[in-house]
């Protein structure tokens, strides 16, 4: 069976890129909504990246709710670097030579004299580039939904396949259902043909009369239409789980109409042995619904 396209819209995917000192961190995480819904959260001052994160995840993801959270890596310390000004070291070391060359002072200077002076050491903030910023992020955002979409598509394979093994069981309920259905109304007429003897004693039955009870009771629960509908419909499901497309609102629209039929059926039937079928039936359809309800 061809099941790869389903996808489940339960899933988490993360990425990550590294640009110039910074790492940046992508985590989605989906799980099943009726519609399609996203949340976005960046780090402070990323704001204007939001509007394209959402288009790129849109390209890939048609539905469910979608929570991305990025983050970066060395937010504090890890931004910052510490250089040196090569000009103050150089008038510091002039000014010491001309210290002891003329005024006699003795002595070094040291390194840690160095460290310590305050326009020796400057401490400069990491920035990334904009262009640099955005392809980075990017780049960390189509590794994480890559991964998401993966996890997504191995669950909606094991949702596909229960989905078919269900398929299989409610038709050979139905078969079942349509194999029995001519023996209810042989089994009323010899009932109705049983009762009327016991009211009637000796006297002659009216066949005629007995024939026309066994049509209309037949006509009542005459229930070929709807199993011919029950059948279109577990056809278009196991097409419909080899569709490429979201297929999850149709599945659904497909399993409401099954169960309309299933309860027709068993309104009409007047058969235990019927009714305990369409029990089955009712209860497997309702498991299904449940695992479409996280099919995208």
């Amino acid at each position: 069976m061809e099941t790869l396209n389903i996808r489940s819209m339960t899933g988490y995917g993360r990425g990550e890129s590294e640009a110039e000192g910074f790492r940046v961190i992508v985590e989605i995480r989906s799980v099943n909504h009726r519609y399609s819904e996203m949340v976005v959260r960046l780090p402070a001052g990323w704001g204007s990246h939001e509007e394209k994160v959402k288009k790129l995840l849109r390209q890939s993801i048609q539905r469910g709710r979608i929570d991305v959270t990025v983050t970066v890596e060395g937010e504090e310390s890890d931004q910052r670097r510490l250089t040196v000004d090569d000009k103050a070291v150089e008038a510091l070391w002039e000014a010491a030579q001309m210290l002891k060359e003329k005024w006699g002072v003795k002595g070094e200077l040291t390194l840690s004299e160095l460290l310590n002076h305050p326009k020796v050491i400057k401490e400069e903030e990491l920035t990334l580039e904009p262009q640099r910023l955005e392809e980075s992020l990017f780049e960390a955002v189509r590794q994480a939904a890559s991964s998401l979409l993966e996890m997504r598509k191995r669950e909606g394979k094991a949702l596909a396949e229960d989905l078919d093994r269900r398929i299989g069981i409610l038709k050979r309920y139905l078969i079942e259902i349509q194999e029995r259905s001519p023996q209810v109304v042989k089994e009323y007429q010899k009932k109705l043909q049983e009762r009327m003897r016991e009211l009637l004693g000796d006297v002659e039955l009216d066949s005629e009369r007995l024939l026309t009870e066994a049509a209309v009771f037949a006509d009542k629960s005459d229930i070929q239409e709807e199993l011919t509908r029950l059948f279109s419909h577990l056809s278009q499901l196991k097409d419909a789980l080899k569709q490429r497309e979201p297929v999850g609102r149709r599945l659904d629209f497909l399993l409401q109409e099954s169960n309309r039929e299933v309860n027709t059926i068993g309104s009409k039937a007047n058969d235990a042995w019927i009714a305990e079928r369409i029990v089955h039936c009712k209860s497997e359809l309702e498991k299904m619904r449940e695992q479409v309800q996280n099919i995208e």
